[in-house]
């Protein structure tokens, strides 16, 4: 992974963090199980869809073009 997808990752998921801290109001919550409970909840609901989605798309988009690519032909 180049440094430049690193730094990419690193602040996408700082924003998400962030994002997730307002839309939750985790200050309310009192221990860092309870925090680190509810996060992973709000992952697995809202952001591991929405990377299955994004990734599923893209295999369609690369079987699709394997297809287009196929063009052996056997002969007898």
């Amino acid at each position: 992974m180049t440094p430049e997808i690193q730094d990419r990752i690193k602040h996408h998921t700082q924003e998400l963090a962030a994002a997730l801290w307002e839309a939750n109001q985790l200050e309310t919550l009192s221990t860092l199980e309870e925090i680190e409970v509810h996060v992973r909840e709000q992952v697995l609901e809202y952001v591991s869809p929405q990377i299955g989605v994004f990734l599923s798309k893209r295999q369609q988009i690369q079987q699709q073009g394997d297809r287009g690519l196929s063009t052996v032909r056997l002969e007898s």
